[in-house]
């Protein structure tokens, strides 16, 4: 029987993720919610470095340093910039991130300038039914067709250019969490603040119950995964494994559930490591988790960014299933408690092959393979002998 799993603090984990749904974070603007993440990290006693643009690289020691693994959540989300300040006084905007306008309309924002914060709404260009009647509904759902209003008096551009408003201000959307008696939440952002709360409450867990993992563990905070390129230049060398941490859609043709983890088989950028997600599978079965098996079509992650810098280490996914992605976000506690569980398994299992720990294999011995030995690797259909095709002509 597996070693009961320490257990997640569910307080802590709503706690840390209903503060950072408070602190506006859209790709690009990230500084105060690093400083957030690194304040925990502080008090749990982890250590941490920042690179020169803020991902936090912690270290959770374990018995031995090599083969090491990585956890990565991010912390940038999808938001707007200024695209252009307007005639009429109102600001055109470019999405940070890959979302749809259609989640944009009707949002309260604050557009953060060089000097100062300003509130306003975003509305499509024809947004009074009492003006514009039933063409309202004929408009196109695009960026092109929405603009912000600020709570100022701002009725032309030399308005807008006197109050400080410039091309590039971040725009960000309110958040709107609500947490249901029923135990589930909703919010914008919830990817992926709520797998950072998930990986905090994790790491409180091990660190807490006094089990010191088996291998060297580095908890990652990106920045820009919502714009591509979050782990390019995050990882430690040594890293062999990496499991990325996001949100599983719940959505019609798709798997996963608000109820429990999902292990993503494959994305937008192809599969996922066999073992390694296979890995995480047999742990979620070991301890009795509500788990998923997913495929993401519409999908890239932080481990896409990773493997595509040039890193030679095994990738998987897992994430908390969500409905309405990247729009009004929803979740339960249960998928975020059982994504938690997961993670503190992972931190405290082995790894996956011990023969990681080296760069380069020079024998075959040490390698992996997909296929037990004994499995039928015959087809049914049969293969002409090779001296049937090619004969002796000569």
């Amino acid at each position: 029987m597996s070693e009961r799993l320490p257990e997640p603090d569910l307080d802590y984990l709503k706690r840390v993720l209903l503060e950072m749904l408070a602190i506006p974070s859209p790709t690009g603007f990230t500084d105060t919610i690093v400083r957030y993440v690194a304040e925990r990290l502080d008090e749990l006693g982890i250590p941490f470095e920042l690179t020169r643009r803020g991902t936090i690289r912690a270290t959770l020691k374990g018995r031995q340093a090599t083969p090491d693994r990585a956890v990565s959540a991010h912390l940038d989300t999808i938001g707007a910039s200024v695209r252009q300040l307007q005639d009429n006084g109102r600001l055109a905007l470019a999405p940070v991130g890959c979302w749809s306008s259609r989640f944009a309309e009707g949002s309260r924002v604050s557009v953060f300038t060089d000097t100062g914060v300003f509130r306003g709404s975003v509305l499509p260009l024809m947004a009074s039914g009492h003006a514009f009647n039933t063409a309202i509904d004929q408009m196109p759902i695009s960026w092109d067709h929405v603009e912000v209003r600020l709570d100022a008096y701002c009725a032309t551009r030399a308005d807008c250019e006197a109050l400080g408003v410039s091309i590039g201000d971040f725009v960000a959307f309110d958040p709107l969490p609500e947490f249901t008696e029923s135990g589930h939440i909703s919010a914008r952002h919830l990817d992926d603040k709520a797998g950072v709360a998930a990986l905090l409450a994790a790491l409180k867990a091990v660190v807490e119950s006094g089990r010191q993992p088996l291998i060297d563990c580095h908890p990652l905070f990106t920045i820009t995964e919502e714009t591509g390129s979050g782990a390019a230049g995050a990882l430690p060398w040594d890293v062999s494994e990496f499991v990325g941490i996001d949100i599983a859609p719940v959505a019609p043709g798709q798997a996963s559930s608000e109820h429990a983890v999902s292990v993503a088989m494959q994305d937008s950028s192809g599969p996922y490591d066999y073992h390694l997600s296979r890995h995480l599978l047999k742990l979620a079965g070991d301890h009795d988790l509500p788990v998923r098996r997913d495929l993401f079509r519409y999908y890239f992650s932080d481990a896409h960014s990773a493997v595509t810098a040039g890193h030679d280490i095994r990738t998987a996914l897992v994430a908390f299933g969500c409905d309405a992605t990247h729009g009004y976000e929803r979740t339960h506690i249960d998928s975020l408690a059982a994504l938690s569980r997961l993670l503190s398994a992972y931190l405290l299992s082995p790894p996956v092959f011990a023969s990681d720990s080296q760069p380069a294999n020079t024998s075959l011995e040490r390698f992996s393979h997909q296929l037990e030995h004994d499995a039928q690797m015959e087809s049914d259909t049969r293969v002409p002998a090779v001296d049937s095709l090619v004969g002796n002509k000569g």
